[in-house]
Order: C-alpha cells, then sequence, then structure tokens
C-alpha cells in the first residue's frame, strides 16, 4: 500500500478539530497514514488541540489562505497519497477511508466527496455555480462539489500543477487535474460539517469566497495547464 499523508488546514478550529482528529485514528492505525495540521495563523487555541493527536504540526504565523496551507502541508508531507480534509468533520471524518478507496484501488487519480444536501439551505448557491460552469467551461468536467475540500490526490498530479491561493484552490485543482487528463470521480460520504451562516459573516465569507474563486476562474482561463 502506498503511503498515504492527510493534510487539514486549519484556522480558528479549536472546537472541532479534535474531535476531527480523533475520528481519524483508527484509519490511521490501519493503513499507518501521517497526519499533518497545518495551523494558518489561528488567533485561537487550534494549535493546543491539535498537536497531541497529529503527526506534524505546522504554524503559520499569518493566516494566508487555504491554498497557501495546503501547499505547506504538501512540501512537509512523506506519501504518495495526500488526503485533504477540512477541519470541521468532527465526528464524520470516520469515513475518511471511503474517499481514499478509488484513488487506492487505482480506480481514479482524484476522489472529491460529495456531501449530502444540506437540510437548511445556507445561501443562494452562487459561488458553488459560478464554480461548477467555470469548470465545465474551461476543462469540460461535469462536477456536482466543486468546493469540496475533501479530496484524495495522487502525488503526481499535485506534482504537475499549481495549487491556487484561497478559497479558489478546489476550483483551480479540479480544472488542472481535469485539463491534463487525470481521472476524476466524486464519491457521495456522508461527511458533515459547519455551514456558513446567513449573518454578516456569512455574507462576509461568501463574498470573498466568490471573489477568489472568479479569480482562480481568470486565471486558469488566460494561463490553461495544457
Amino acid at each position: 500500500m502506498k503511503a498515504v499523508s492527510i493534510i487539514i488546514p486549519a484556522w480558528n478550529e479549536e472546537r472541532t478539530i479534535a474531535a476531527t482528529l480523533q475520528a481519524l485514528q483508527s484509519l490511521v492505525e490501519e493503513i499507518g497514514a501521517e497526519i499533518i495540521v497545518v495551523d494558518d495563523g489561528s488567533t485561537d487555541r487550534t494549535a493546543e488541540e491539535a498537536e497531541p493527536l497529529c503527526t506534524r504540526l505546522i504554524r503559520l504565523p499569518l493566516n494566508l489562505g487555504k491554498g497557501r496551507a495546503l501547499h505547506s502541508g504538501i512540501e512537509a508531507a512523506s506519501g504518495e497519497i495526500f488526503l485533504f480534509l477540512d477541519a470541521d468533520l468532527q465526528e464524520s471524518a470516520e469515513h475518511a477511508g471511503l474517499l481514499l478507496r478509488p484513488v487506492l484501488e487505482d480506480t481514479a487519480d482524484m476522489a472529491v466527496a460529495c456531501f449530502a444536501p444540506a437540510k437548511k439551505r445556507g445561501g443562494l448557491g452562487l459561488v458553488k455555480l459560478l464554480a461548477r460552469y467555470g469548470i465545465m467551461a474551461l476543462s469540460g468536467f461535469r462536477c456536482q462539489a466543486p468546493l469540496s475540500g475533501q479530496r484524495a490526490v495522487r502525488k503526481q498530479v499535485l506534482e504537475k500543477i499549481t495549487l491556487s491561493d484561497g478559497f479558489g484552490v478546489e476550483v483551480g485543482l479540479t480544472i488542472d487535474a481535469a485539463g491534463l487528463g487525470f481521472r476524476i470521480v466524486e464519491v457521495g460520504i456522508p461527511f458533515r460539517h459547519r455551514l456558513t451562516g446567513n449573518d454578516a459573516a456569512g455574507w462576509m465569507h461568501r463574498g470573498k469566497q466568490f471573489a477568489e474563486v472568479g479569480r482562480t476562474l481568470w486565471s486558469k482561463w488566460r494561463k490553461p495547464v495544457c
């Protein structure tokens, strides 16, 4: 079995990170994976909660964004397969092995988790629509979960592309992987995570996400990977 590195970017996740890491322990023991947590400039106790439960903790001095955090984790990883997970999955992270399976069985080069539809809609879905149609227009790949941060990816995929910064990282990764002809599958997995609310902070988050996804699509249109 090829070595697996689980990489978890985290920013101010002191309430969820420990439960997420604890839920991964059985998978770690089963396949001998390493867990790398990248604390992306948190101002709470994220690092202190994570350190006893991970193989390696990387602390970034400032909040540099998800793309930069993932890149830091990849540089430190020793695996041939990378499993990207969000820090707020909590107990549902126990299902992460299902996401690894297509890559371990060599039926995919990248597997992307599809969440079950939320019972309560958080926003208007504009970011997801922009990402989905942008990916289809630039790569021809039709996806259901364009923004999912839960992905299992072969090292050879990441060696041929450059990760985008911020919230556009998943969109850029999908466009580049599809454009280079790598096999991508989407897998329905019962992951759960915190939904962005409908308060001012939630709408500000969506606005930033929309802008960064749009910036990534513009960048990939101007300079395609292939």
